[in-house]
């Protein structure tokens, strides 16, 4: 590419956002679902020019602006992160608020915004306090108590929903899990890899055979306020370093299924880092609608620029760093 892309670099909750806002392909999907297959199919170069190695660190996630699809959106957004698309993310979308903010797009306080992405429409205030809120897409829990058999490990016990992405939650007062806790971080990253592939070799899935990409773990929180602790595994083998906003969805989804959280009761979860989302929730005929609060920090502006002399200008691939034929 001749022209360089334009990125703000953004963190929530300690969690990366590469969004692209200048230089970027035009889409012209009528749909979001549309414009994402658009990108996969003819610039997929570019989503793995921003998410992977040399010029990005692990977790790190695109997102790709686009003009709204829906009269009344301030954007449309595709998320995409080392290993592919995402439906929705959270953490992205408060990052792509503050940057919208940042560029002078979107300029007032305590008002709701609407954001185009491929799971449906999203809803963001920007409040005084320098917090943002989402209004996630509906969450529902798909399947409880539901065992898989994970080799070397014995039986794991989750439930399965739906946040905007599909899940496997596991307590650790049900399973043996290692401690929530940052020094841990390997040994969980490998547990989940395990169950992963534990649910994908016995069939066992989201809705109408959705793969379930992310597995999450949760532990008893150390911050005072909160009500849990988690890790999240994502679907490029990083770990969720915000409390994860499809995550909280899916796991306050969870918890209403189980008569354990009420409409409009705070559900305050920490993150494997120690960051916070404070999450509640209000019913609706297919689940809850999930609202999600935290914090994005715009961390610099990024030209990227593509030297046709370059072997890893569109990124090193993950079959490259484990050292066998791309």
């Amino acid at each position: 590419m001749a022209v360089p892309l334009r990125l703000i670099d953004s963190h929530t909750e300690g969690e990366p956002t590469r969004v692209v806002v200048d230089g970027g392909p035009h889409l012209d999907g009528a749909t979001m679902l549309e414009r994402r297959e658009e990108l996969r199919r003819d610039w997929d170069f570019l989503r793995t020019a921003i998410t992977a190695e040399p010029r990005a660190s692990e977790g790190t996630v695109a997102a790709f602006l686009t003009e709204p699809v829906s009269a009344d959106a301030a954007a449309g957004v595709v998320f995409a992160n080392r290993a592919g698309y995402l439906g929705m993310c959270g953490h992205g979308a408060l990052g792509v608020m503050r940057t919208l903010l940042h560029l002078g797009r979107i300029n007032a306080t305590n008002e709701r915004f609407a954001l185009d992405t491929p799971a449906g429409p999203i809803y963001a205030t920007l409040f005084d306090d320098g917090s943002i809120e989402i209004q996630n897409v509906t969450a529902r829990a798909f399947r409880l108590d539901v065992p898989v058999q994970v080799p070397g490990t014995g039986e794991i016990v989750g439930d399965i929903a739906y946040g905007g992405n599909w899940f496997f939650l596991v307590d650790a007062a049900r399973a043996p899990l290692p401690e929530i806790a940052a020094g841990n971080v390997s040994r969980l990253t490998s547990l989940a890899l395990e169950i992963c592939a534990a649910l994908q070799a016995h069939g066992i899935t989201g809705e109408d055979g959705a793969r379930i990409d992310h597995i999450e773990f949760f532990g008893k929180a150390r911050l005072l306020n909160a009500n849990a602790k988690n890790f999240v595994l994502c679907p490029d083998g990083s770990y969720d370093r915000s409390p994860c906003g499809t995550g909280t969805s899916a796991k306050m989804a969870v918890l209403a299924a189980r008569g354990r959280l009420r409409a409009g009761e705070p559900w305050l979860q920490e993150s494997i880092t120690g960051t916070l989302f404070t999450g509640r929730m209000e019913r609706c005929a297919d689940g809850i609608v999930p609202f999600i609060r935290g914090r994005a920090y715009v961390t610099g502006e990024t030209a990227l620029f593509f030297d046709t002399g370059d072997p890893f200008r569109y990124g090193i691939s993950a079959q490259e760093l484990r050292g066998r034929d791309s």
